[in-house]
């Protein structure tokens, strides 16, 4: 079986495939509170695009492939993209990232389609404080989006929370006690400081660290090794149906342990969420570039991709380099690299059109 190594001896083979950057919901730590000019439909790439990226990728190596926006159900058809990549040799995993808005309506195509499981973001049970978050959406059809996908064996059901202080920190334990009696995995992430000025402060910052420290007042936390955990620490209560994720990109950082890549809506491979450094594919293949070159560009896009992140202290998060639009200082395998190919960006973009 290929694989795919980068020059710091990580094996690369999970692929994050942003397919939108438009969502329905305008979360206040995703979307800036004046919206963003969404990315026009033909500088997107097209299914078929995306299905070539991801053949000739599991050619090389990658074996598991996730599909993200912005929200991704928005997009038409998307149950077509999904049974084409399932049908793809090589691809052993393939999961779904979506608000849960729409999960109801799709939950059982998407699952005859060959979907695995979803992941649903969610930040508050409590109506009226769900709909300030997201700016107007509906906490009663995102729980029946979560049912569905249940009942449509998308499963494990993972419930992605981002606690932050003085907005939902007060729900943490909320969160956690859902586990005490259904089998889903509650994954706390920790606030990052990306792009959307109207939301971030370092003072609503919570650490993991301090996030469960408030879950275990309910109760000890023991700690489960599950298959295909990936960056998330796993813990159960005693007698628990479900499990207690914590992801933790800033106080506990995982990059000696990364293995993806994520490929924007656009067609840039970033092969680090906080590097801000992008390789466009796009130009390769609407210039009708053989598969040997987007193979090229793929390894490539691995040949750059950083040692770490540069967002690792406290004292980052208050000051982050990122506020004054210079590149993110990263260290990779071959300083000498430089390619037209390779850009960096300042840390401004919001999460939505990076890709979650």
């Amino acid at each position: 079986m290929s694989r795919l190594r980068d020059g710091f001896q990580r094996t690369i083979d999970y692929m994050r495939i942003s397919i939108t950057d438009r969502c329905n919901l305008r979360c206040i730590y995703c979307m800036p509170s004046n919206g963003h000019k969404s990315i026009g439909y033909k500088k997107i790439l097209s299914y078929e695009e995306i299905v070539r990226i991801v053949k000739v990728a599991a050619g090389i190596g990658v074996r598991k492939v996730r599909i993200t926006g912005g929200e991704p159900l928005v997009r038409k058809n998307v149950t077509y993209l999904i049974a084409s990549i399932k049908n793809i040799n090589g691809i052993e995993d393939l999961s779904l990232t979506t608000n849960g808005v729409l999960l109801s309506r799709y939950a059982e195509e998407l699952s005859d389609a060959g979907l695995d499981r979803v992941n649903i973001s969610l930040d508050s049970f409590r109506p009226d404080r769900y709909r300030e978050i997201t700016r107007g959406g509906d906490i009663d059809v995102v729980l029946r989006g979560i049912e569905a996908a249940e009942k449509a064996g998308l499963l494990p059901i993972k419930i992605n929370v981002v606690p932050i202080r003085g907005v939902n920190d007060d729900e943490i334990e909320e969160f956690a006690r859902i586990t005490l009696k259904a089998p889903y995995q509650v994954r706390f992430i920790e606030f990052m400081p990306f792009g959307v000025k109207d939301i971030w402060g370092p003072e609503k910052y919570i650490s993991t660290d301090e996030i469960k420290s408030i879950v275990e007042g309910i109760g000890l936390l023991k700690p489960v090794k599950l298959r295909k955990s990936g960056p998330a620490r796993y813990f159960r209560f005693d007698g628990a149906t479900g499990v207690i994720g914590f992801i933790s990109p800033i106080s506990h950082h995982f990059c000696e342990e990364c293995n993806r890549l994520r490929l924007t809506a656009d067609g840039k491979l970033r092969p680090c969420l906080f590097s801000e450094t992008e390789i466009d594919l796009k130009p390769a293949i609407r210039s009708g570039a053989p598969d040997d070159e987007i193979e090229r560009l793929i390894k490539l896009s691995i040949e750059v991709k950083p040692e770490g992140h540069n967002i690792r202290s406290q004292k980052s998060i208050v000051n982050p380099k990122s506020s004054s639009g210079h590149q993110s200082s990263v260290k990779t395998s071959d300083q000498s690299i430089n390619s037209s190919l390779v850009t960096r960006h300042s840390l401004k973009r919001p999460m939505s059109r990076i890709g979650g």
